[in-house]
């Protein structure tokens, strides 16, 4: 279990071939605080930590997480985002955030308002359901606020510390974004969808 509160980025040093799998590695002065086994959310996928040391970490990246994740498309340079897993003792400050993507969006808009970001991201037709205002979902890992909602287009508005603390400074329209609706939308919609069909 998440929060979607990133505690520090990560540059991706390598990508390799592990069979059908990669095996990828990521720079980040938190890997000396990290465990092989834990688990550890990269851009909001949940991973498991494959090997550590001083400079950073390994993770091995499933085919079907290659399939249902932007994890594919990264290539060396890339900046990540990192989480490690809520504490039990620890503040729940952003929302329940499982690190199980649901979809991968597509970042249409950025445009600065003020001080702040505007991130418009088009959301797969299958998310839609989960989407309400000022509802909750994951964004590369990140909780947001969904502040605007036009059929498959999201609005966030990024704060500066947000902005200046993740990889959403490095984003480009264009980018593909990992999204996770939120946990509990998620059993709403299905609650609902029973009844509908009983």
């Amino acid at each position: 279990m998440f929060t979607g509160l990133i505690e520090a980025t990560g540059r991706v040093d390598s990508v390799e071939a592990d069979g059908t799998a990669r095996r990828l590695r990521i720079g980040t002065p938190i890997g000396a605080e990290l465990t092989v086994g834990e688990s550890i959310a990269v851009s909001g996928v949940c991973l498991t930590v494959a090997s550590v040391d001083a400079a950073g970490f390994a993770a091995i990246v499933s085919p079907e997480t290659l399939r249902v994740t932007n994890l594919g498309l990264l290539h060396e340079g890339r900046f990540v985002n990192l989480e490690r897993p809520l504490r039990v003792d620890g503040r729940l400050g952003g929302h329940f955030v499982l690190g199980h993507v649901d979809a991968v969006g597509r970042v249409i808009r950025i445009a600065p308002d003020g001080d702040c970001q505007w991130l418009e991201i088009d959301v797969p037709v299958s998310l839609e359901p989960l989407m309400i205002p000022k509802g909750s979902i994951a964004v590369d890992g990140i909780s947001l606020t969904i502040a605007s909602l036009n059929g498959a287009r999201v609005g966030v508005q990024i704060v500066p510390h947000t902005w200046s603390h993740t990889a959403l400074a490095h984003a480009r329209a264009g980018d593909a974004v990992n999204l996770e609706g939120d946990m509990i939308g998620k059993y709403v919609a299905r609650l609902l969808a029973g009844v509908q069909h009983s």
